[in-house]
This record gives C-alpha cells, structure tokens and sequence, in this order.
C-alpha cells in the first residue's frame, strides 16, 4: 500500500530542479498518470511561495519506469497574489510530462457564488466496499498495485464482468486514501489530481466493455481545476464520457467531498490503442 504524501514527495538538486522516486503501489500500465502529476505539482508546490494550487495542467508525453525521475521548475509569471509556473519531467533524458500551475496567495479576496449541483446519492456509510463484494473469494485482487491505496465504495457493482450489453459511459465511487498526511494544501491537491484522472478509462470504457475489446486507452492530458479543500477523507468520483470517436475519448469529471462540496473538476482525452498480445 503507498502513501501518495510520501511517495509524490520531491527533493531539491539545485535551483528550479528537484528529484523524485516513482513507487510502484501507484502502478496502472506504469505509473498511473495523476500520480505522476502529483509529483509535478510537489516540485512547483517546493519552489512556489504560493500557499495553494489553482489549476494544473499536463500532457503525457510517455511512460516512466519506476526510478528516479527529474523535474525542472520555471516560473512564467508571478505577481503578489499568484504565480504560473511550468514543470517538467524527464527521466534518462526522455521526456515524461510537461505541466502547467496556477498557484495563489491564502489572502485573495473576491467575488463568492457556490452553484454546483451534487448528485443525487447515497453517502458513503451503509454502501459495500469492494473486497466485501469479493468475501467469498479471498483470492480475488484489485487489477494493478494503485487499488490497494484506497477504500473504495462504488454506488452500483456488477460482480459478473464484462456486461452483456453496453453500459452508460459514467463512473461514480466514493474512496478513500488509506494512508498519507493532507494537511499541507500542496499535499492534498495531489488527492484531487490522482482521483480526477483516474475516473476517465472507467467512464469511457464502460460502453465498450459488453464487446471483449482489445483496445487500452492512454491519456493525453488532464486539466484540473482546484476549487476548495474536501471536509471528511470520503471522496466522491464523478464521471462522464460524453464522445468517443475518431480513436479518441473525451471525459470529464468531477470530485464531491461527503458535504457535498465540489472540490475539483477537471476534462481530458484518451488515445485508443489496440492492445499488443
């Protein structure tokens, strides 16, 4: 089990260049992609004197191993209320991701509305988790590494996979990490990139899935907007795969806290790929 607090966590090599060390408990095909995010939005979060994150965005540019990874930080534009500020990520001299951050300043005043309409759902008590759909059967494991992080309570289960027909391209789940300290708000936006991201290839695929295809979708990207910090550990996955077309699906989603409160939202695009034997 990983403790994304501590294994997002990056150390200083000189001016604007940090290091870090990729676990594999985050493993999805590689080191799942908002894992590495979160360990560009560290680097910025290092070097910024910004207390929070805005906004983070990112291209996948190809996958790493898990080692040791670089990234350079360099601020585009700052002001005493917030700073821009790209990173990047490269392992052996191969390019691994490039992000941009928006970070601002705890004391920024403005206009305040809350319009965000939470799905109509039950809460995370009296719902199952997933080994408890599995008790009877105690060899039964998550797919990848990067399941085991989390208590995850999905809102409707289908034990008998694939579907006989196709399914509405959407995802909801309420999780929570296992482990990690999220006191620092640098710390806890990573919660919110890793969950954010993760919510595309169930959405899209769950509409395919009836088939047995042998397609595997990587990300393109991922933007993420940061909105408030989350009240109680449960987290609300929310997600939507609205097209798929032309080898690309498109998706958005968003990410409730127990009270309801909209706590990021963010879109993307996945490559669909046919997947080698």
């Amino acid at each position: 089990m990983g403790n994304l607090a501590e294994d997002s966590a990056v150390e200083l090599v000189d001016e604007h260049r940090y290091r870090a060390t990729l676990s594999k408990d985050w493993e999805i095909w590689g080191p799942m992609g908002g894992y590495a995010a979160s360990v560009a939005l560290r680097a910025v979060g290092a070097a910024s004197p910004y207390s929070r994150p805005a906004s983070f965005t990112c291209h996948y540019l190809s996958v790493a191993t898990f080692d040791d990874v670089d990234i350079a930080v360099t601020p585009l534009r700052t002001s005493k209320v917030a700073g821009s500020y790209r990173a990047e990520i490269t392992q052996d001299d191969r390019r691994i991701l490039e992000a941009t951050v928006w970070a601002i300043a705890d004391d920024v005043e403005g206009l305040e509305h809350d319009d965000a309409v939470a799905p109509d759902v039950p809460g995370p008590d009296g719902l199952m988790n997933i080994e408890e759909y599995f008790a009877d059967e105690p060899d039964a494991g998550p797919p990848f590494p990067f399941w085991n992080n989390f208590e995850c309570r999905p809102l409707a289960f289908r034990k008998e996979w694939p579907p006989p027909e196709p399914l509405p391209p959407t995802w909801q789940q309420w999780i929570r990490f296992l482990d990690g300290d999220y006191r620092d708000p640098w710390v806890d936006a990573c919660r919110a990139l890793v969950l954010v991201d993760v919510q595309s290839w169930p959405a899209a695929s769950s509409a395919h899935a009836y088939k047995q295809h042998n397609m595997y979708a990587p990300s393109l990207d991922l933007y993420v907007a940061l909105h408030r910090r989350p009240i109680g550990d449960w987290l609300l996955t929310d997600a939507h795969s609205p097209v798929g077309e032309a080898g690309l699906l498109g998706w958005n989603g968003r990410l409730w806290d127990e009270q309801r409160n909209l706590v990021a939202s963010g879109n993307g695009q996945l490559l669909c790929r046919p997947m080698r034997a």
